[in-house]
This record gives structure tokens, sequence and C-alpha cells, in this order.
């Protein structure tokens, strides 16, 4: 039976794939405290990962640094296995492609010691498919982040058919353990919880702007400055139960069950002509209105930042009560 490391005893993780989602990861690890290995087969991997950290550690800085963090905390290895070695925990982040990340699993898998977890980023496949190749499959956990890693707290966790269910729980008890929200899921869903809900909603988005029945602006309007303000706290499931009134969510299911039926929404994808890419392209840059992807960048970290620390401040024992 393998012990699974203490928490408190993991200094050192490794990043495997510093993208943006693995360039986020190693920027909140070393906010943590911790000190990063990283592996990437890409020339300029240090160079990325340095603009990576250096674009998050002002976000990280205002959300709290743990006391020996540093954001030169970092290496980045051109070999695999030494980039993994003596690491107490491993974080892949490498490109959606199922066969890279079932090579990649693997060599992680027979690289590092018995007791290590490893953790995958991916966006949408179960660890049972992205488990074949590897010879020992029971450390390999899906911890599905939100981007960007590094300032949204949500990991969506779940083993696949050969996980040993105490790793999954391990990985968990982890991400907990360094600072995130964490939702272990009963069983493996294709693109999770969180990816499936943003999913419906940009389809549906599409569809309304192939349509012409609204623009970019319009839609991202109605979301921010609609349901989005109520989402940070409550749920759409808890909005809707507050929206039956006294009666609760069995009031709005039986009052408003029949418009399920309404054809309000269109589940199906649009197809992605060369027109709707376009109107979709033109949208954004005009909603940009001139700003720079850095300076949009910091507008929606400021803007996270702000909501997660007036959400923290209302859930806390010291919070906003009712009169």
């Amino acid at each position: 039976m393998v012990t699974y490391p203490k928490f408190e005893d993991i200094s050192s993780v490794a990043c495997v794939g510093v993208g943006t989602i693995g360039g986020g990861w190693a920027a909140y690890f070393l906010s943590r405290g911790l000190s990063v290995r990283a592996w990437d087969p890409s020339p300029d991997a240090e160079a990325k990962l340095r603009r990576l950290i250096d674009a998050a550690w002002p976000a990280l800085t205002a959300l709290g640094l743990a006391e020996n963090a540093s954001r030169d905390n970092f290496t980045v290895h051109a070999d695999l296995n030494e980039a993994v070695r003596g690491v107490g925990f491993v974080q892949e982040s490498a490109p959606e492609n199922l066969e890279l990340k079932q090579d990649l699993l693997a060599r992680i898998a027979e690289a590092v010691s018995p007791e290590v977890v490893i953790g995958s980023s991916t966006s949408g496949y179960g660890m049972t498919e992205m488990a074949q190749k590897a010879e020992d499959p029971s450390r390999l956990v899906v911890g599905h982040p939100f981007n960007p890693p590094y300032l949204i707290p949500l990991v969506e966790v779940v083993g696949g058919l050969q996980t040993d269910p105490q790793a999954t729980n391990w990985a968990s008890g982890w991400y907990e353990f360094i600072g995130k929200s964490v939702i272990t899921m009963d069983r493996e869903v294709p693109g999770f919880i969180a990816n499936r809900l943003q999913e419906a909603l940009w389809r549906e988005a599409l569809h309304m702007v192939d349509n012409g029945e609204a623009t970019v602006e319009q839609i991202d309007l109605a979301i921010t400055d609609g349901p989005g303000l109520r989402w940070p706290l409550q749920g759409p499931m808890l909005t809707f139960h507050l929206a039956g009134g006294e009666g609760g969510m069995a009031h709005m299911l039986d009052h408003f069950g029949p418009s399920l039926k309404s054809p309000w929404t269109r589940l199906d994808a649009p197809e992605l002509t060369a027109t709707l890419r376009q109107d979709v392209i033109d949208g954004c840059d005009d909603e940009a209105a001139g700003r720079s992807f850095g300076e949009l960048i910091a507008q929606r970290d400021a803007a996270i930042i702000a909501v997660r620390q007036v959400v923290e401040t209302i859930r806390s024992p010291q919070g906003v009560q009712a009169k």
C-alpha cells in the first residue's frame, strides 16, 4: 500500500508544460512558497515562463503571498526525468492532444517515485483514456483548473478507472492545502462540470451572433451587468431557488418548468462558418476598443481580485448578517 506524502512536507513541485495554464500554475505554486521545477520542449521556455510569472505576480501579491514566496524560486530543465526528480507533486499542462498526453503521463509516471501523485490540467479528456499507456496509472488524476489558474480558485478533481481512490483524495486535499477551491467529482464526465456549463452558454452566444440577434458586446454586457453579478456568491441553482420566492426551487420548477420547453436555447453548436468566425473576432476587437492584451489582462485580474475579496468577506463569520 502506497503512503502518500504529508502536504506540509512538500517543498518542490514540477510543472510539465509552461504555456498559459502551466505557467499560471507555476506562478501560483511559487506564491505558496514552493519551489518549481519546470519542463517544456520550447526553446524559449525559460524566457516565456519568466514573462508569465512576472505578469501574474502583481495579482498574486494582492491576494497575499506565503511568507517564503519568491518569483525566482524556479528552474527550467531540458530533460523531463531531471525536472520531476525528487518533487512531491507533478502538474502536467501539455497541449490538449490525447496521444501527446498519453505518452507524457506514461513517461512522468515512470520517472517519479511511487508515492508522487500526478495531476493533469486537461480541459476535457478523462483520465481513463489519458492513462492508457502508463504502466502504473494508479497515481494519475485530473486536476482541471480554470484560467487563469493563478487567480481563479476552482480545481476539478477526478480519477480514472485505474486511479487509486486514495490518490484522488490526496490530490483534492493537496489542492485545498495550497488554497484552491476543489470539486471532487464522483465520476468522469467529458468536459467536467465548469467547462460544460461555460460551453453551453458560449454555444448559445454564438447562435445569437450568427442569427443577428445580438452583438458580441451586448452578449458580454448581458452577463457582466446581469446574472454574472449574482454568480460570484450564489450560482445558477441557488439564484433560481431565490427567484422562486418563499416557495423556493419547488415553486420555481412548478411555475417556470413548462418554459423549459420553449425555444429559448439551442444546445447544438452552430456551424463555425468563415462569416461567423469573423463576426465574433470583429466584435471582440470592437469591444476591446484599442486596449492591448496586457491592459485587458490587468483589468480582468483587478476585477477578479476585488470580487474575490468582497465575497470572502461576506462568507466569513463576521460578514453581512441578515437583519
